[in-house]
């Protein structure tokens, strides 16, 4: 059951991310703005984690899980068709709205369905492979993406559609098999449950804000983290194209591979470290691991200054490196520290402002501070202003949880 939720975890990552490895043609094709195109890659990303990501983190406490995750996954299937054939900003935006809601409400739902498959011990390890399922799914986006996008200008599209555009068709049709494997996945057993998942709503609020002291500066940290990140993996590519010159047939690859393998070490680290600064039985101790990665982390963000290729790849992956960390280590205190019952709406809460602020603000600050500095073509400046201003943000963050963090459930 861990495995197909990885797997779910991999195809919302892959329908999600595969635009922005071709977005430079999408752009080209549409006569789209840096503007617009941060619109499509963050607001309308944002809009629905913002709206359902509380209602569903609620549902996620009281409802069948297995039946929430099939619906995201006919969610982000019908948005990778609908970009196949959207002409039109408004079109484009409401297709890219599916696939966000399917790909990144998926999260709270997986996170809550891996916790009640384990033991709290064993917990680090269960979400480190939904981790490594969603950092294989955006790598595969950039590696499939741009060897399809080579397949597909060299050949012809299908249907007569562009290359861009008939990749979304293909994966699309791909992702139909996806929503029939999930169609029969079976509902585990809640464990550690304290008020129980029908207790009032009101009571259930009232309890999770008495974990306001540790959620606040946790969520600020993990927020700066992945403004971080979205920023680099929505603007990596058309930085390499316009200050590298190199094209997406090109980078797609090794991109791909930095993106997956960034989260297959992170993964592991994360894991284990979430793991083991549990067992250390000191308050506070599992987040240890989130504060290192982020100090590690920080100074990557210059990544798109960086004076060559090797370079400019090196620094992205030790940037993804630290951010899969601290993922994996803020979920795993999630699902330790809080009792059964807030989880979901926890979850929910982080995914709402998180994504709000790190998908529908952090790539749109970013050409706001290209404009100011002078337009388009100082993305990688604006970049690397933007990365490293919200990774000092994330890592205080992080530090004050640490010191308010309470004791685990037991």
């Amino acid at each position: 059951m861990l495995v197909l939720l990885a797997t779910a975890m991999a195809a919302g990552n892959v329908m999600l991310g595969v635009f922005s490895a071709v977005q430079e043609q999408a752009k080209a094709e549409l006569g789209f703005s840096d503007f617009q195109m941060s619109l499509l890659n963050g607001l309308a990303v944002s809009i629905p984690l913002a709206v359902l990501a509380v209602p569903v983190g609620l549902l996620v406490d009281r409802a069948v899980r297995v039946r929430l995750l099939l619906w995201t996954a006919v969610a982000w299937t019908a948005g990778t068709l609908l970009t196949a054939f959207a002409h039109s900003l408004p079109l484009l935006f409401a297709a890219r709205m599916l696939g966000g809601v399917g790909a990144n409400i998926s999260t709270t739902i997986a996170i809550s369905l891996a916790a009640d498959l384990s033991l709290p011990d064993r917990r680090g390890r269960s979400l480190l492979l939904l981790t490594i399922g969603k950092y294989a799914g955006t790598g595969l986006a950039f590696a499939l993406g741009g060897w399809l996008l080579g397949l597909f200008l060299d050949r012809g599209g299908l249907f007569g559609l562009a290359a861009w555009r008939s990749i979304h068709l293909m994966l699309g049709l791909a992702s139909i098999g996806i929503v029939a494997a999930l169609a029969f996945m079976k509902e585990p057993p809640r464990l550690e449950t304290k008020a129980g998942p029908r207790a009032p709503l009101g009571e259930i609020f009232r309890e999770l804000g008495s974990y306001s002291r540790f959620l606040v500066p946790l969520f600020l940290g993990q927020i700066g983290v992945l403004m971080a990140d979205a920023a680099a993996a929505i603007w990596a590519a058309p930085v390499l194209s316009r200050s590298y010159g190199v094209t997406p047939q090109e980078f797609a690859g090794w991109m791909g591979a930095v993106i997956f393998g960034a989260g297959i070490l992170g993964a592991l680290v994360g894991g284990i470290a979430a793991d083991a600064g549990h067992r250390t039985g000191r308050r506070g101790g599992i987040l240890l691991g989130a504060i290192f990665a982020s100090i590690i982390a920080m100074p990557a963000a210059l990544f798109p200054l960086a004076p060559d290729v090797p370079t400019f790849a090196l620094a992205l992956f030790v940037l993804l490196f630290g951010g899969t960390i601290t993922g994996l280590v803020t979920a795993t205190a999630l699902a330790v520290i809080l009792p059964n019952e807030l989880r979901g709406l926890s979850v929910g809460v982080f995914l709402a402002v998180g994504g709000l602020v790190a998908f529908g603000i952090a790539p749109t600050l970013v050409t706001v501070v290209s404009a100011w500095l002078g337009g388009e073509a100082m993305l990688d400046r604006a970049m690397a202003i933007v990365g490293l201003i919200v990774s000092l943000i994330g890592c205080a963050g992080f530090v004050i949880a640490w010191r308010n963090a309470p004791e685990p459930v037991r």
